[in-house]
């Protein structure tokens, strides 16, 4: 564990070593081929690192903060777009490039006495959210704990719950981290968007995956994928049928990006299943905004229907194509 620790530590001073230089050196070259060229290497090494790693906690994180979102945000730097080409201070350029956050654009105005940024934790309103915020953190963990004593009987369990109970595992990993992450900048002084917006509520899959589910990877994926593809395909096609390639591409880079995590985690060969879920989500959404614009269909199923549904078609397409990759390689 010793030597991971220090493999953790040389990864994350690199990391933070070429993110310095992206706020130094790239971002004084002019935005556009010429910036995006001076980033590549830094592209390549964040895809690499990971694989210095071995603990799966650890791999997987780096990947997912490196390897994806730091990655994505660098693409938009390098054109002048997206949250790190609004930062001019090494420290804020850094903390953003490298965790999965969000900083407001408009948080409420401060006083005149409120000279420290740290300051406004005192403020009852923004104690109070924390302390919300923070119990809630507890009780995800107590439930994550509780998973792998439940594991220890999983021979007495059902095939499918399990399965399901993998799907909360999942759930309450990211949700962890990313508050945790979420913690980390608000000690220093930052008002974040939300990460997440009780995805069990959802009453459509449009609404699950754009916006509840992961919203720190939605608006990546919106502004990097998603933007462009409609740009590119309204140049060929009208305006209005741009959603459809713009979303299932979109879900098809997102299941690309997740194939790199799984060989980072478990280092064999991709078998596609992942993407081939991601596909599936991507034409399911486009089918349902497909039907809700085009047909002109006014009757909804009540929530109390379609959140179960949603839900329902998430969790059985995921143990169905999301889950065998992992199973396979006994990551659970």
């Amino acid at each position: 564990m010793g030597d991971e620790i220090k493999n953790l530590v040389k990864v994350w001073i690199l990391a933070i070593t070429c993110l310095s230089y992206c706020y130094h050196i790239t971002s004084r070259i002019p935005k556009g081929l010429l910036r995006l060229m001076s980033i590549l290497p830094i592209f390549y090494l964040f895809i690499s690192l990971p694989l210095s790693l071995s603990s799966l906690l650890l791999t997987g994180v780096t990947s997912f903060f490196l390897t994806w979102l730091a990655n994505f945000k660098l693409l938009l730097f390098a054109f002048g777009q997206g949250s790190l080409s609004q930062h001019n201070k090494l420290f804020h350029f850094v903390l953003v490039a490298s965790l999965p956050i969000k900083i407001k654009q408009n948080p409420p105005p401060k006083s005149k006495n409120d000279t420290n940024p740290s300051s406004q934790i005192s403020n009852p309103i923004q104690k109070s959210h924390q302390v919300s915020n923070f119990i809630k953190l507890v009780i995800k963990i107590i439930l994550r704990v509780m998973l792998f004593l439940v594991y220890d009987y999983r021979q007495h369990i059902h095939h499918y719950a399990i399965l399901v109970l993998y799907c909360c595992q999942v759930y309450l990993s990211l949700e962890i981290i990313l508050t945790m992450s979420a913690t980390l900048a608000f000690i220093f002084g930052f008002e974040l968007e939300p990460q997440f917006d009780k995805p069990h509520l959802a009453t459509s899959l449009q609404n699950f995956w754009g916006r509840r589910w992961n919203l720190m990877v939605t608006d990546i994926l919106r502004s990097t994928v998603y933007n462009p593809v409609r740009r590119i395909f309204s140049r060929i096609i009208k305006q209005k049928w741009t959603q459809y390639p713009g979303v299932i591409i979109t879900f098809v880079v997102s299941g690309f990006m997740h194939e790199l995590i799984f060989y980072h985690l478990l280092r064999v060969l991709p078998t596609w299943e992942v993407t081939w879920f991601f596909v599936l989500q991507g034409v399911s959404v486009a089918v349902e905004i497909f039907i809700k614009k085009n047909l002109a269909i006014r009757w909804q199923l009540p929530p109390m229907v379609s959140r179960p549904l949603v839900v329902v078609f998430v969790v059985v397409t995921a143990t169905w194509l999301f889950f065998p990759p992992l199973l396979r390689n006994n990551l659970f």
